[in-house]
């Protein structure tokens, strides 16, 4: 089977993270605001397990509305931490397309196995610390997620 066509993420870091209380705080950067909350999906799935590891075996189509930049952040992440515990799949490449208020995603990944190392479980992304602002020619997308 082809994997699907998501593309494979550059391996120059794109994101990291910030200690906030019990739970985790996740800060992505990219080219435009897409790209940096590509970069987040990808931040928050890795503290899940090595990402390097997996293989994009199964595609998800996601689909939203959201005028609210930042609140389309949260948004999407919570839909593929939805969209992974309830198919028992865990991501690892992403893409992230915006069309006004209208938001096209695409995440790609594989079945969890027992040959996974299992990271940190994130519960959900919140409102805290939210946002995606420009920066240094580039975007930032900024929030905390509950581990």
């Amino acid at each position: 089977m082809a994997p699907p066509d998501v593309p494979v993420t550059t391996t120059t870091p794109r994101y990291g993270y910030f200690d906030h209380d019990a739970d985790l705080g996740i800060e992505a950067c990219g080219a435009t605001p897409e790209a940096a909350m590509e970069a987040a999906a990808e931040a928050m799935f890795a503290v899940m397990t090595d990402l390097a590891a997996l293989r994009p075996e199964q595609q998800l189509e996601l689909d939203f509305d959201e005028a609210d930049p930042e609140l389309a952040l949260v948004t999407w992440l919570n839909l593929l931490l939805a969209e992974a515990q309830s198919r028992r799949l865990v991501w690892c490449r992403f893409r992230l397309q915006r069309d006004g208020s209208r938001w096209h995603g695409v995440a790609a990944g594989q079945p969890w196995t027992a040959e996974l190392e299992r990271g940190v479980e994130v519960k959900g992304a919140t409102l805290t610390q939210l946002s995606l602002t420009p920066q240094d020619g580039g975007w930032r997308a900024r929030c905390v997620v509950d581990v």
